[in-house]
């Protein structure tokens, strides 16, 4: 049976913050605590990060945090564009270079190579991924909903750990408009993407998305039901999730959530 399938979705812890720097510091403070606690208990942590401008602030606090052992973590991410070499200000393998790896020394990590053919690259950074479980992965929450370059919608059955992608069009727009890319034209249409099934396979879930723009997805991700047609809907099918959320993020949310977070 498939996550997907369970009859019974998974508690969502959520967490509203008062705006997007505290937000960062709580979520940076939590992973920090779950990276430290998968070393403590294995010797290393097998991690997965997302990138994007949700995540800038969340990762600049985290690699600030002292008492990590950056060594011991394995690295892998969520997606990347195809086509889109490394020097691109657009590349995830860039993004992640500046903002993780070079900030921490991490040495062991599994880039996506957008400029390789797409499926020897799935293949092959998909049987790195299965050699052993993931202990934390952090995500964030498109404006069309996506997790990772799921975008609606979404595949919840296929078991490949990444899987070549066609990027909608709300999807694309949302990468211009976050300044990624100059024009809609210029934003590749297809992205290798870590599956649902697999991300739902990690240990526990971070899940960082502050902005206004993300409100409507937001709340469609908990509020409605669980539906290709809202990937992050899925998150509720999860054991252990935590959605931080700082205000704007949170702003049509009904009042139960806001009496529930803390």
């Amino acid at each position: 049976m498939s996550v997907y399938d369970a009859d019974v979705a998974a508690p969502m812890k959520v967490r509203i913050e008062r705006d997007r720097s505290t937000m960062s510091a709580a979520a940076a403070a939590h992973a920090a605590a779950s990276l430290r606690g998968a070393i403590e208990r294995r010797g290393k942590v097998r991690l997965v990060a997302a990138t994007g401008a949700s995540q800038l602030e969340f990762l600049e606090a985290l690699t600030a945090t002292p008492g990590i052992d950056w060594q011991r973590v394995e690295l892998f991410h969520l997606d990347e564009y195809t086509g889109v070499p490394e020097t691109h200000p657009a590349s995830f393998r860039r993004y992640l270079r500046e903002n993780l790896v070079d900030k921490t020394g991490i040495r062991t990590y599994h880039f996506l190579d957008g400029e390789g053919d797409p499926e020897e690259v799935r293949r092959r950074v998909g049987g790195e991924l299965r050699q052993e479980e993931v202990d934390v992965l952090f995500a964030g929450i498109g404006e069309n909903g996506h997790l990772a370059f799921n975008d609606p919608p979404a595949d919840f059955t296929t078991t490949d750990p990444y899987i070549v992608v066609k990027l909608d069009a709300a999807c694309r727009r949302q990468q211009v408009g976050e300044g990624w890319f100059k024009s809609i034209a210029e934003v590749p249409d297809t992205a290798i993407s870590m599956s649902i099934q697999q991300m739902l396979k990690c240990q526990e879930m971070i899940v960082v998305v502050p902005d206004t723009r993300k409100a409507q997805a937001v709340k469609n991700a908990l509020e409605g039901d669980v539906t290709p047609n809202v990937p992050a809907s899925i998150l509720r099918r999860h054991p252990n999730v935590t959605l931080y959320l700082d205000e704007p993020a949170a702003a049509l949310l009904s009042a139960s959530y806001r009496s529930t977070s803390s």
